[in-house]
């Protein structure tokens, strides 16, 4: 990626015009006329665009991994607890962070939301790879390796996150037979074509949507490096593929599900970290997993310095500084002796007060982001647990099966025997498997399960009885002021 210098002289040069761009931004009115010449000046080389580029992936970076929505499918499912405070009037005293309290009580307010930040930077993120994709047919100074390229990466950065949106604020595809449930605003122009107040789309017309971006992403895709850095910070055509491979099983579309996953998992390149290093891998500072298929790499200065990571999330240094974020009680106790991946939790003694005193109890933060790590946003475990539910949704169990103990077999836990239960057992798997990794809650509302948190819950409201309209967030009120055809969701 570009140096942080250069990438705040690109927002100089692009805020307003991509305020401009966002529907959903209620102070475009105020920008001075004229200002969008910077950026038809600069979208109109290909080192512009490719600029823009990189800006776009790093603002998706630092939306990603920003704490409100890193920690939230875990947090919200109960794979989360929270760590007592360091130091003042309250120390040891364990508080739910203020910045999410809301969210975790299920009583976030439309007009003053804990994730507004989050809804609004994905609409300018989408609408950056808009004006991108407005702007690369024109290119003169390009040839069509290049530009199908920049294509096939905005294209797959729009569908991306208007997928993770869709997450967080629409229900699940299977909430209404035909999926005609709010979607969202799917975002595909910018204000060069005039000011528009677009109504949600149905879900399965925001899948359809999603889906057609990432195929004519992948049939794009040239294998030309337009970027600086390692490649797995970028999406390329396998990360695609697995990507749709992740919207095709939260569809239900068992056979596409079943075949990109097994797609990915044949012709990646990659393969499974083995026992003997998984532990190891994840402990790797600066760098991801072995396995990992993306991972939306951490800024950095020109000196080298770190802008910021997970870790500030996750991580401990001491016992005078650490995160808020810990494992919950009821993710530990899932784990075999035996299995590997209990051995990803660093334990450590805090002070806590307890009846007034104050006592050392034990937490555990997870190994996986400590250090500097990245968001992983993407990696082959999770295509045997696609390919697995795809084959549950296809009823060929003993391919379901097969799949789960190929993981289990990894984490040395105790193998499958019986083709029983298997919708639990798979369940159970991604649990243990991808905790942390920004999943469970959308997990959960795939698979239509309540949400039970564990003894450690400390909300006002702990367990939740699938179908419910805290299952998502509202829309922030301050875009619903703007735009009056952009309804709200239920109970907000």
């Amino acid at each position: 990626m570009i140096q942080t210098k250069q990438l705040k002289q690109f927002s100089k040069h692009t805020l307003i015009a991509l305020l401009l761009t966002c529907f959903n931004c209620s102070s475009f009115l105020e920008q001075e006329p004229g200002s969008q010449t910077s950026i038809t000046e600069l979208l109109d080389t290909t080192d512009g665009v490719v600029t823009a580029l990189n800006g776009a992936y790093h603002d998706l970076e630092a939306n990603v991994r920003g704490e409100r929505y890193a920690t939230y499918a875990d947090m919200q499912a109960g794979n989360i607890t929270f760590t007592p405070t360091e130091t003042g009037n309250n120390t040891g005293q364990i508080t739910v962070p203020f910045n999410i309290e809301n969210v975790y009580n299920f009583t976030d307010l439309a007009d003053d939301s804990n994730l507004d930040g989050f809804y609004d930077d994905s609409y300018d993120i989408i609408n950056q790879t808009n004006l991108i994709l407005e702007y690369v047919d024109a290119l003169t100074d390009s040839n069509e390796n290049i530009k199908n390229q920049i294509r096939a990466e905005a294209l797959t950065i729009r569908a991306y996150v208007h997928f993770i949106l869709s997450q967080v604020y629409a229900q699940n595809y299977g909430f209404t037979a035909d999926a005609s449930h709010l979607g969202l605003v799917y975002s595909k122009t910018t204000l060069t074509n005039g000011i528009t107040y677009p109504s949600r789309e149905t879900l399965a017309t925001t899948y359809d949507l999603i889906i057609d971006d990432l195929t004519s992403a992948i049939n794009n895709y040239s294998n030309t490096l337009l970027l600086d850095g390692p490649t797995y910070s970028y999406f390329n055509k396998i990360s695609t593929q697995a990507l749709l491979a992740r919207v095709y099983v939260s569809k239900y579309d068992w056979q596409n599900a079943y075949d990109l996953a097994n797609e990915v998992i044949l012709n990646s390149g990659k393969t499974l970290t083995p026992s003997e290093d998984y532990i190891a891998e994840w402990k790797k500072t600066d760098l991801p997993i072995s396995e990992v298929l993306l991972e939306f790499s951490i800024p950095r200065d020109t000196g080298g310095t770190v802008g910021g990571s997970l870790s500030s999330s996750y991580g401990f240094t001491s016992t005078a500084d650490y995160a808020d974020y810990v494992a919950s009680e009821d993710l530990l106790n899932l784990f075999e002796t035996n299995d590997l991946r209990g051995q990803l939790f660093l334990e450590t003694n805090l002070p806590t007060l307890i009846d007034g005193e104050l006592e050392d109890r034990p937490y555990y933060f997870t190994k996986k982001f400590q250090d500097n790590p990245g968001f992983v946003a993407i990696r082959l475990s999770e295509m045997y647990l696609i390919r697995a539910e795809a084959s549950l949704g296809l009823e060929n169990l003993e391919d379901c099966k097969d799949d789960i103990n190929i993981l289990r077999n990894r984490a040395n836990a105790t193998l499958l025997t019986e083709t029983t239960n298997l919708e639990d057992a798979l369940l159970l798997e991604r649990r243990k498997e991808m905790c942390f990794e920004a999943q469970y809650l959308f997990d959960l509302a795939r698979f239509q399960k309540n949400i039970v948190r564990g003894a450690d819950c400390v909300s006002q409201t702990c367990n939740l009885n699938y179908p419910s309209g805290k299952y998502i967030l509202p829309i922030p009120d301050s875009n619903i002021e703007l735009n009056s055809n952009l309804q709200q969701n239920d109970t907000y």
